[in-house]
């Protein structure tokens, strides 16, 4: 199993005045002590459950551009994008860039949104739940068939596109992985099986369940489960000496047994890098084990 971080919340203890260099360190640390996936969220304001929305939101790709420049290995990605908060066409080319200007380490983390009051706040598009499902399968489409070798047109129900012409190209071939973010039994996990490399659930009861979903849908299709990345996301607290360490661990080994292969960590202070090299030392050479 792989351990990810991911930087949800930017209201940092260090404040404003030290932020960019917590980041930078946050950003390097991580890498360094072996998390293999950087995500930041697609959110304008933050969201219930982190934070009030007043605390400080980071534009996604903005971002993820400046941490492509601080760090050599680790994956990027926005976890996960708003479909709909881009033109598709856009949205195609940002990850593009990302991926060239980090040298092949972008992914396209990518869902169907769900934040209307942000939206609304800030002007932003925000649909009907079928038309946004619509939308998020017709974006996948279109930035398939960017980072392909066609630039034909593409005509959807919602986007019209007189070329899709993608130049630079990714340098990821055929393109940079999909993970999409959602546990919808008829939608979302039919289009994990149809177009992603990667999936998102959440850590609950279901998700043994949402899996064998998955599964179905594979079948189906005729696409090899195995091949798809399985992730979760979920805040970690090591504790100040490393007493929640044990708790971590056993968890960590009950989603690997039910085929988790990736878990993307939050943690409540991304300033607080002696928590990034707790993980480093005591839980990531342990998880890769199971």
């Amino acid at each position: 199993m792989d351990l990810g971080l991911h930087l949800a919340d930017f209201t940092w203890s260090g404040g404003s005045e030290t932020f960019v260099d917590d980041l930078v360190r946050t950003a390097k640390t991580a890498e360094d002590v072996g998390f293999t996936k950087l995500s930041v969220m697609d959110h304008v304001w933050q969201i219930r459950g982190v934070g009030p929305k007043e605390h400080e939101m980071l534009e996604a790709y903005t971002a993820l551009g400046f941490l492509a420049a601080v760090t050599e290995r680790v994956q990027l990605l926005a976890w996960v994008t708003a479909a709909i908060y881009r033109e598709p066409g856009l949205l195609a080319k940002e990850v593009t860039t990302l991926d060239v200007l980090s040298r092949g380490r972008a992914m396209l983390g990518i869902g169907a949104a769900w934040n209307e009051e942000e939206c609304v706040g800030l002007g932003l598009p925000f649909p009907s739940t079928a038309e946004r499902f619509e939308r998020l399968e017709e974006t996948l489409q279109i930035c398939l068939q960017m980072w392909s070798d066609s630039d034909e047109p593409y005509a959807g129900r919602h986007y019209r596109l007189g070329s899709t012409l993608n130049s630079p190209q990714s340098v990821q071939r055929p393109h940079p992985p999909i993970l999409i973010g959602g546990g919808g039994e008829k939608k979302t996990l039919r289009m994990v099986a149809q177009y992603a490399q990667a999936c998102n659930l959440f850590d609950s009861p279901e998700l043994g369940h949402k899996l064998d979903v998955l599964r179905g849908h594979c079948e189906a299709l005729g696409r090899d489960y195995d091949e798809i990345e399985k992730t979760v996301m979920g805040p970690v607290d090591p504790g100040p000496n490393g007493e929640n360490v044990d708790a971590t661990l056993e968890h960590l080994r009950e989603l690997a047994g039910l085929g988790v292969t990736h878990v993307q960590m939050r943690v409540a202070d991304g300033s607080r890098t002696d928590w990034l090299e707790l993980i480093g030392e005591r839980i990531i050479p342990e998880a890769a084990k199971f």
